[in-house]
């Protein structure tokens, strides 16, 4: 069919609410992008609780280890005392304990020392990934509202048909879209 023939069907004034075509198009998008963009924000808050819940535990596991090498470094520096106190009277086999016992944990406190820099790595790597998703959730967000008034104005432009709604309903819903896109590149600080 020839869009001159749909044009006689429709009857006449159809070709001056040709408009209604474009409005329905750009909500139809406007409402994709406003579905996307609820499912991503909720994805990503998800990601944030994951990767907040993550950086927790390896901070907790640091702070294990710290507690630990604490222990350690206090009997280290006792048995030191001790041993450098009764260097004169004790016995070499207990003198030869001691410093055993003091050599196991020095080689302790370098052991929790290195594995205190990868945890600490991964904590950190849990905490940058938290504020990317962060920072995405909020994007999707923003993007939602906007997204939706641009749905809400079109609506009223087609039930009025105003034109100049539907074209305040794009502009909104182009402010949609930017923090759509932001949500998935971050471009947008």
């Amino acid at each position: 069919m020839e869009p001159n023939e749909v044009m006689e069907q429709l009857g006449p004034g159809a070709e001056h609410e040709k408009w209604l075509n474009y409005l329905a198009l750009t909500t139809i998008i406007l409402a994709v992008c406003a579905t996307l963009a609820s499912f991503k924000e909720g994805n990503n808050s998800v990601d944030t609780v994951l990767n907040q819940t993550q950086a927790a535990n390896q901070w907790s596991y640091f702070q294990s280890k710290s507690i630990k090498g604490y222990l350690y470094e206090m009997q280290r520096d006792k048995l030191q005392v001790e041993l450098d106190a009764g260097e004169a009277t004790l016995p070499p086999r207990l003198r030869e304990a001691y410093a055993k016992k003091i050599d196991m944990y020095t080689s302790e406190l370098a052991r929790y020392a290195e594995e205190k820099k990868e945890i600490m790595a991964e904590a950190k790597k849990y905490e940058k990934e938290r504020d990317i998703t962060s920072r995405r959730q909020e994007a999707f967000g923003i993007a939602v509202v906007f997204l939706q008034m641009g749905i809400l104005l079109s609506s009223v432009g087609a039930l009025m048909k105003r034109k100049s709604l539907w074209i305040a309903g794009c502009a909104v819903g182009a402010v949609g879209v930017i923090y759509f896109v932001d949500g998935f590149v971050l471009f947008v600080t």
